[in-house]
């Protein structure tokens, strides 16, 4: 069971293949990130069980060796159940990667059998399609081309970037982590107001979804800043500039969001 840049053949295991896990697992095979890894998720959902059946992954087997990557991709509440597992397929090479939100550090070395060699990772959910924002944060067991391998991985369904303070994980986790949702908001707004204007809810949907997606397109191929690519689109005067008049008056977008992103950050203080 090797990976593709694991030690010494070591086997790359992922438990939990949710959304996210599911989604890291499907890009990591089409690029050839990992051969055959083991996935251990008592679902066993049908395509996974199909990519079993093809040899693509061994589901759900006992640890024959320490893991060379160990990844944990379930939800924080059931964290506790599935360390101990996960346990199991620890060695003294294993790097520990864990996706889990709120899940410190700390308490997964001490539910590893004090093993501290981990990578905690922030991703957000447009990494279901190949967009998504990760951040890293290294433990204090990690070696020094731990990041770099983690980074390669998570770089297969988007961007990755890096804190160097765990703290500041909370902070990630309000503006990337639940960020989308946000995003969403927008363009739900956008489109009732589309429809206040006298457009079908069809029309102003389509309108809505499509102006997001090519925004954000456009910041994510680093057209510009966001607020350089707001100025070229605002002509002095126009339709733009009175809308964001509306927008930019405080308390407007900039506080509301500020204010958000602030309390977001610290339920995630309360939460870990």
């Amino acid at each position: 069971m090797p990976v593709k840049e694991g030690a010494g053949g070591a086997p790359l295991v992922l438990f939990g293949a949710g959304r996210m896990g599911g989604a890291l697992l499907k890009a990591w095979l089409e690029d050839g990130a990992a051969k055959a890894p083991v996935v251990q998720d008592p679902q066993a959902v049908p395509w996974l069980q199909d990519l079993a059946r093809a040899g693509d992954v061994w589901l759900n087997v006992e640890a024959p060796a320490p893991a060379g990557l160990l990844v944990l991709a379930v939800k924080p509440q059931f964290m506790g159940e599935v360390l101990p597992l996960a346990a199991k397929w620890v060695g003294a090479e294993t790097l520990v990667i864990s996706v889990a939100a709120g899940s410190t550090i700390a308490q997964l070395t001490a539910g590893l059998g004090g093993h501290d060699r981990i990578i905690r990772v922030m991703p957000n959910t447009p990494a279901l399609v190949g967009r998504g924002m990760s951040v890293l944060c290294a433990g204090p067991g990690a070696m020094p081309d731990d990041m770099a391998r983690a980074a390669t991985l998570f770089a297969a369904v988007g961007k990755t970037s890096r804190v160097h303070d765990e703290v500041l994980m909370d902070a990630v986790t309000a503006l990337s982590g639940s960020g989308p949702a946000y995003v969403f908001l927008l363009a739900e707004a956008m489109a009732a107001a589309g429809v206040a204007q006298g457009l079908s809810e069809d029309v102003a949907l389509e309108l809505a979804t499509a102006t997001v997606a090519g925004a954000g397109e456009m910041m994510w191929q680093g057209l510009g800043t966001p607020a350089e690519l707001r100025e070229n689109v605002t002509s002095p005067g126009g339709t733009t500039a009175a809308a964001l008049d509306v927008l930019m008056a405080a308390p407007g977008m900039k506080e509301l969001l500020g204010a958000a992103i602030a309390k977001a950050t610290a339920r995630g203080q309360e939460l870990g």
